[in-house]
């Protein structure tokens, strides 16, 4: 099932620079789908599914946003810095795994407790750099003993859960989906051109993974996917996100007014003639 694929992809762990796990999980799924499967210099996996036609690149990042330790002080409180882009204050009070060398250590992400909070300070918002991690440890010593070090990777402490309607919660959905997605595509499609599906490092820390792939294999076009935000959702406005959730994919004309991706009307075109053809509800996205 796919969910259960999804489940498995969005339990394991893989920040930016650091997508091993998610790697091994794809290599074993897509195993005896295609003709090739390689790994370039940088880490992303490329699955070749060769043809006669042209050739047809389908990227889905890895990586996921997540934390890595800056410094470890005499009383064993740890201080990170983001990986990728976090909005400060969901990250309070949450549970976290940092990967050491030994292993997996829980920790919980913790600030100045608001009791202490002068009024001033309460008015700001909590930022990262206010916090640290607390692993239970009394001291550097200690800390270093089960395996972190400055440079250990950090993630979010989320399991995947069920929800109502068919939906689902957990981390790294962002962009585990389109993983999901294209593994998926591997196993079923049929295709008279050759197609690369390259799953893709450091998408959220700039995109690197993607564009070096893209520039190596030089494809005749590209795909992108990823996940978009949802207009029915409480204080969003349709006009700023129009899309909806159950209503089909999207596909992304403009993205950050410009300074990201600008699709080809070419594609664009050809993507939505398709979905009419094959009677798959589609949405389209400015943002």
């Amino acid at each position: 099932m796919v969910k259960e694929l999804l489940r498995k992809l969005s339990d394991a762990h893989g920040v930016s620079g650091c997508e091993g796990s998610i790697r091994d999980i794809i290599r074993a799924e897509v195993a005896g789908s295609v003709d090739e499967i390689r790994e370039d210099s940088m880490g992303n996996l490329i699955a070749v599914k060769r043809g006669d036609g042209f050739s047809i690149m389908l990227a889905a990042h890895m990586d996921e946003i997540g934390l890595m330790v800056q410094y470890i002080d005499e009383k064993g409180f740890i201080r990170v810095v983001p990986i990728g882009g976090w909005f400060g204050p969901v990250l309070y009070t949450q549970r976290v795994i940092l990967h050491g060398k030994n292993g997996p250590v829980m920790g919980v992400l913790g600030a100045k407790p608001p009791h202490m909070l002068k009024e001033e300070e309460r008015k700001k918002e909590i930022k990262i750099e206010d916090m640290f991690v607390d692993v239970g440890a009394a001291s550097e010593e200690e800390v270093k003993s089960l395996g972190i070090e400055i440079g250990t990777p950090i993630t979010i402490d989320r399991e995947f859960a069920d929800l109502a309607g068919n939906r689902v919660t957990g981390k790294a959905l962002d962009n585990r989906v389109g993983v999901a997605m294209l593994i998926r595509a591997l196993q079923r499609m049929e295709s008279p051109h050759t197609v690369y599906a390259v799953f893709t490092v450091q998408e959220e820390v700039g995109l690197k993974g993607a564009k070096v792939s893209a520039y190596s294999l030089n494809p005749d076009c590209a795909i992108a996917t990823d996940v978009t935000i949802p207009g029915d959702h409480p204080g969003i406005e349709k006009k700023d996100a129009s899309v909806e959730m159950g209503r089909g994919p999207v596909v992304s004309i403009v993205n950050a007014s410009g300074r990201g991706l600008i699709s080809d009307p070419r594609m664009v075109a050809w993507l939505r003639e398709t979905a009419e053809r094959k009677k798959i509800p589609c949405q389209v996205e400015v943002g």
